[in-house]
């Protein structure tokens, strides 16, 4: 879920487009032109910033400029990488629908585009940034790997463990970064669809970033309307994928005895 810096008090009611029978959504020109301002402008602002795994996924999906691109365009190629798929779901999903997804090799997307009035800013996740900030990072290995047994891990967790699993997912897949070529490197879909948050998190010194733990993961609070006061990076995506082999239930347990960490923010 895409998240800045200050809320836009305005917010417009978004709707998922339909799918037909071909898997078709039809985008009016409007739509198409503020996919074209959002994917040029973020082009550029990830430039040097993203991680060779999302840029090398990103060359994979040839994401078209001009036009908002049809998810079996995408498919195709998550399909002949690491078997995922992309499905059309409402602008909004249950928890429950959410692992049940993941857990079957598929992610969701909904199928609607921010308008002109929050195009800087989104609190609920729309088309640029599911297509955008995660498709290509789906096209790698580990990366999809991990995404798979989280969703299995949601799927057969209770209440209270999907609160701590929340945020193992809030600070890999949407705000993670990569200690890759000298510097801070982002693979997190937060951050990769927002050029403030992109600037922010690989540039500025007012963050805190710190060595991905897990268990400090799940004990770490977080806002989804400011910039992120911290990051925990991976030292290698190989890092990520070696989370599925440990005991993540033991790992939550742990972090609920251990308790929440005071809050970095106001």
């Amino acid at each position: 879920m895409q998240k800045n810096q200050s809320s836009n008090p305005t917010r417009h009611c978004y709707v998922s487009k339909p799918v037909d029978r071909n898997g078709v959504i039809t985008w009016t020109e409007e739509e198409n032109a503020i996919w074209h301002h959002l994917i040029t402008r973020q082009l550029h602002c990830v430039q040097g910033k993203a991680c060779d795994e999302y840029l090398a996924g990103l060359a994979e999906l040839d994401l078209p400029r001009d036009h908002i691109p049809q998810l079996k365009e995408i498919n195709r190629v998550l399909l002949d990488t690491t078997g995922w798929q992309c499905v059309a779901v409402p602008a909004l999903i249950s928890f429950d629908h959410f692992f049940s997804l993941l857990a079957r090799k598929q992610f969701p997307v909904a199928t609607f585009i921010r308008t002109k009035a929050d195009i800087d800013y989104l609190q609920e996740p729309d088309f640029f940034h599911e297509v955008f900030g995660h498709c290509a990072m789906l096209t790698n290995p580990y990366f999809a790997q991990f995404t798979h047994f989280y969703g299995k891990l949601g799927v057969k967790a209770t209440h209270e463990e999907r609160v701590y699993l929340a945020r193992l997912y809030w600070f890999t897949v949407e705000f993670g970064l990569l200690n890759q070529n000298g510097k801070y490197q982002v693979y997190g879909g937060g951050i990769l669809s927002s050029p403030q948050e992109t600037h922010y998190a690989t540039a500025s010194t007012i963050p805190q970033r710190v060595a991905f733990d897990p268990i400090e993961v799940m004990r770490t609070p977080y806002r989804i309307d400011i910039l992120q006061p911290k990051y925990f990076v991976l030292e290698s995506m190989e890092q990520l994928y070696q989370v599925t082999n440990q005991d993540i239930f033991g790992l939550v347990a742990e972090a609920q005895r251990k308790g929440l960490r005071a809050a970095i923010f106001t």
